[in-house]
Parts: C-alpha cells; sequence; structure tokens
C-alpha cells in the first residue's frame, strides 16, 4: 500500500492510504471511480446554479468563475478542480495523498490547465482565503469533523460561497451506498465507515458554532430511467452551499 503524506489533526492515515492506492485510476471512468465520474455532473450542476445565484452572474457565461478564487479540499486526482477551472477560476486543490495531488497536477498539465495543487493538512499549508471553497465527500473520511469544518472556514474569504456534499446517516444509505455498492463493486471495498456519516441536523448544528448558515439541502439520488439526479429525498447523500451568517 503506498504511504500517504499525513499529519496527525483531521487527517486519518489509513484514509489517506486508501485513497492513494486509487490514484492512477482515478481518471478511469470505467475504473474503481466510476462512481465518482457518474455523480460529477450532478454535483457541477448544483455548484454552476449555486455560483451563479451568490454572485448575481449571467447564467448564460461560459466563466462564471472569471477573477474568482477556488479552493477544493480532499480533491482526489482533480475531478473537480479541472472544471472549476474552465468555469474560469483561479483554482488550487488540497488532499491528504500525495500520489492523489501527483496523478492531478499531471493530468491538469495534460490538459493545459494551470492549477495549483498541494498535499497535506489544511490547517498547515499557507494558502489563503477564497470566493469559493468546495468539499465533496469528504467529511465522512476525517477524523475530527468540527475541526475540519473550522480549516475550512477560515479558508472561506468575506462573502464567499462553500459548498459540501456527504452521504446521509441513514439506514437506507447503509443498506445501499456501504453494504450494497462495496459488495458489488460500485465503490472500492473499504471506502465508507457507515457510522461516519453525519446528518443534515448534525451539520447544520456543527456549522452554527463556527457561524456559517446551511442553506436547504439537495439529495443526489438514482432511479430507473432518470439515473443520478438531485432530488428532495436526502436519504442517501445531499449537497448543500453554505455561507457566512
Amino acid at each position: 500500500m503506498n504511504k500517504a503524506n499525513v499529519t496527525n489533526v483531521t487527517i486519518r492515515p489509513e484514509e489517506a492510504a486508501h485513497f492513494s492506492t486509487l490514484a492512477r485510476e482515478w481518471w478511469n471512468p470505467k475504473g474503481p471511480m466510476a462512481s465518482l465520474h457518474q455523480v460529477n455532473p450532478v454535483r457541477l450542476g448544483y455548484i454552476r446554479e449555486a455560483i451563479d445565484l451568490h454572485w448575481g452572474g449571467d447564467i448564460r457565461s461560459a466563466k462564471p468563475l472569471a477573477a474568482k478564487s477556488a479552493l477544493d479540499v480532499g480533491c482526489g486526482a482533480g475531478l473537480l478542480c479541472e472544471p472549476l477551472a474552465r468555469l474560469g477560476a483561479t483554482v488550487t486543490g488540497v488532499d491528504a495523498s500525495i500520489e492523489n495531488i501527483g496523478v492531478a497536477s499531471a493530468h491538469a498539465q495534460g490538459a493545459g490547465l494551470d492549477i495549483r495543487y498541494m498535499a497535506g493538512e489544511l490547517a498547515s499549508l499557507d494558502i489563503g482565503q477564497f470566493d469559493l471553497v468546495t468539499s465533496l465527500e469528504v467529511i465522512e473520511h476525517v477524523a475530527d469533523k468540527a475541526a475540519f469544518l473550522r480549516d475550512l472556514a477560515a479558508r472561506l474569504a468575506p462573502e464567499g460561497l462553500m459548498v459540501m456534499s456527504t452521504p446521509n446517516r441513514t439506514l437506507a444509505s447503509r443498506a445501499l451506498l456501504v453494504e450494497g455498492a462495496e459488495a458489488v463493486g460500485y465503490v472500492p471495498k473499504g471506502t465508507h465507515d457507515w457510522n461516519d456519516f453525519i446528518t443534515p441536523d448534525e451539520l447544520a448544528d456543527l456549522l452554527s458554532e463556527i457561524d456559517l448558515k446551511m442553506g436547504q439541502p439537495r439529495g443526489i439520488t438514482w432511479r430507473p430511467g432518470k439515473g443520478l439526479h438531485l432530488s428532495d429525498d436526502l436519504s442517501l447523500n445531499y449537497i448543500v452551499e453554505i455561507r457566512q451568517s
């Protein structure tokens, strides 16, 4: 198993090591990270709408993040960073795994995108603040959720926008996202511990303690004939915008 670049604050070494072993297959849409490739368009659609509403931009603009900075925390090999760069942002990606960062940097270079990637604990990095902060499918993997959220909040510029997504802790998510998805190989085995999932109410409470306010979460769900899509059903996974109170 590959070694990961970790510290002992919010990063769990075993989590970083697990995702390091997947780094070289991250960009393979039919590989072990296929589920992320499939959900990425849904998440991007939500983020694009949140950007337009937050900054009142032109919904027809190809680069709504022009002249803005974006930070993606837990960026993996860059599946979100690259679209954010194409939307016009100056992008920084941070991940616990140095292997992921190496793959992300190489892929961005091959795509002609100038993205700054860094490995390590977010709190230890001197990277400033950002207009947009994203962290998708990450908080369920950290050692200290409250500390992680404080670190995210510290990177959010005044009047900035944050977007997070994470699995909900429900009986449905345990049956489908953990026991089912990992059993059939849709998600790599060992990816999730259901006990680490966080409910929307729990997330809202933690955010309120650091003067951040959560908007109305949207569910990400699947049904035959429609595939993955945004929904009012929060039982599996949800995505939400967050602002300063």
